[in-house]
């Protein structure tokens, strides 16, 4: 089989995985093709993600003045508690890992699937009743506690954050089930040829992410299981009058809740890595680097959770350790960020939708990245903890660069996954109007937290309302943005041109097999004599460009 796009006009692959006797929606709900598992997990969040999205418009309406604008008080904190649990749980954690990662890493791999196909289809189904289960909490009653469910206010509330709370908890099993598959494929199924050292970068990514989601959620699990427990029958487990400790449930939460900061920003590093090379026509710089410096963020992400208890009353030493080990993190990332930035250098870049994703990736991780680092110092961060400097840095570094990355990776495979290409100047407007409309919905958050204005408030003083209503703004500008990529990508699914195998002529494994992937993946097996990421000594290699073998590049 070709690794490279011919000059034959392309065509649509009549077996595939969307095109076989069982179309029906039973046969969706009830296979076992890591392809459609991925594709209902992709669909299932961009909902939620849609939802997350709508609760985020409504705060910012909210906000465009002080006191009540079109909602009271306790309605906006169970609206930014509803956003947060819906966007993290439901949507950033899951998205890359369990939609792209279920997709592409058997493939990736030269597997005809995953490990355990019925256990992964029951991942999918435990995150529905976990998903299920949260939004009947919100919709009867709704939790007002934020996304991080801090004792004593959510061991006391008379909100009904407990059947948020279980649904939580049950979403993490779907989490473990899916790492849990993706350690053993990579393990055992891989095809001759694709050593270690042949891995594609994605997979390294993936795999860093499985390992931190088999070890971290249990811990959430059992914290959340026992906040359920205290708001229920009141045991004092994090209650000081009865010999508990509230911060106890911070060192619980965090010590899972970082490391899924990693299990967030590491898939979408996964994307990053495979865009970079397709559309700089080259190798990738230092790929033991890159691949290691995933495990070095998955290692030493366990070791950070201090940092954000830096004003709950730890020690001045532990807190001093907490900062250094944060460091570290940004050690492993830079590596990354160098390794990217080399790659392109004298590359053959083509800047087609996905590359201007990469582009806002790299700025919100560079920028978010050094706030991060701000907020790592225990000096700075005492005069910026809960204001909304924290939350403009959280939505930089974590939402803008996942959703950059989830963006590239929607457009990169996207003829991958549907055979059809979208429509590249449409495209671009649609990245231009999220990346603009993000920078201006966070900036001015960074600087009204230094100005002091705290989070999660209903109300602020007047002196604050330019800057959110310039927040307000940028936020209805990125809203824009979404409808505009959602109308182009659902026009492409019926008229957009047809792929074909490898549109972006790209070297990456995934491509070696039709578009969209047959029911086991691959007609033939390939020798994969080459790595993933090689682009040198192949004939014609510079003649090749991005866009070439398909009708509408």
């Amino acid at each position: 089989m070709s690794q490279f796009p011919d000059s034959s006009p392309p065509v649509f692959a009549e077996r595939n995985y969307l095109n076989t006797p069982a179309t029906g929606l039973k046969s969706w709900l009830t296979t076992l093709d890591h392809k459609r598992i991925g594709v209902m997990f992709l669909i299932t969040t961009l909902i939620f993600f849609a939802v997350g999205g709508l609760f985020a418009m409504l705060i910012r309406i909210e906000l465009l003045t002080p006191g009540p604008t079109i909602m009271d008080a306790m309605s906006y904190n169970r609206m930014f508690t509803l956003h947060g649990v819906v966007m993290i749980f439901l949507f950033m954690i899951p998205a890359i890992p369990s939609g792209f990662g279920n997709f592409l890493l058997p493939i990736m791999v030269g597997a005809k699937d995953v490990a355990f196909p019925r256990l992964n289809l029951l991942s999918f189904y435990v995150y529905l009743l976990g998903a299920l289960i949260a939004l009947g909490g919100m919709i009867y009653g709704g939790a007002d506690t934020g996304w991080t469910f801090y004792t004593p206010y959510s061991t006391t509330t008379t909100t009904k954050v407990v059947p948020i709370l279980l649904g939580a908890f049950i979403l993490g099993f779907s989490s473990i089930l899916t790492g849990l598959n993706f350690i053993v494929t990579v393990h055992t199924l891989r095809a001759p040829g694709i050593t270690w050292n042949k891995l594609p970068l994605f997979v390294w990514s993936i795999y860093g992410t499985s390992v931190i989601q088999i070890l971290a959620t249990p811990v959430l699990g059992m914290t959340l299981l026992l906040v359920a427990i205290e708001h229920a029958f009141g045991w004092g487990i994090f209650d000081p009058a009865r010999g508990g400790d509230p911060v106890l449930f911070q060192h619980f939460f965090w010590f899972y809740s970082h490391p899924a900061v990693y299990i967030m920003i590491l898939p979408a590093m996964a994307v990053i890595s495979e865009v970079v090379c397709a559309f700089s026509r080259k190798n990738i710089f230092g790929y033991k680097a890159v691949a290691y410096s995933s495990l070095g963020i998955a290692f030493v992400g366990f070791f950070t959770w201090g940092h954000h208890l830096f004003t709950s009353g730890q020690s001045a030493f532990n807190a001093g350790v907490f900062g250094v080990l944060s460091m570290f993190v940004g050690i492993f990332t830079a590596i990354k960020v160098f390794n990217w930035v080399a790659t392109m250098y004298k590359g053959s870049i083509s800047f087609k939708t996905p590359f201007v994703y990469f582009i806002g990736f790299l700025f919100f991780l560079f920028f978010g990245g050094m706030t991060g680092v701000a907020l790592a110092t225990v000096s700075l961060d005492i005069h910026w903890q809960d204001t909304y400097f924290v939350v403009a840095h959280f939505h930089f570094i974590m939402v803008g660069s996942t959703i950059m990355a989830f963006l590239a990776a929607l457009h990169y495979w996207w003829p991958k996954i549907t055979g059809r290409m979208y429509n590249e100047r449409w495209g671009l407007v649609g990245a231009t109007l999220v990346v603009s409309g993000f920078v201006f919905t966070f900036l001015p958050q960074f600087l009204l937290g230094n100005e002091g204005m705290p989070r999660r408030y209903f109300n602020y003083p007047e002196r604050f309302q330019a800057l959110n209503v310039a927040s307000t703004a940028g936020a209805s500008v990125l809203g824009i943005g979404f409808l505009v990529i959602l109308v182009y990508i659902l026009v492409s699914l019926k008229y957009g041109p047809v792929a074909g195998p490898n549109p972006w002529g790209s070297r990456g494994y995934e491509w070696l097999t039709p578009s969209p992937p047959p029911l086991e993946n691959f007609d033939e097996l390939p020798a994969f004599e080459r790595g993933p990421h090689e682009y040198h000594d192949l004939p014609g290699v510079e003649a090749v460009a991005p866009g070439a073998g398909s009708s509408h590049a």
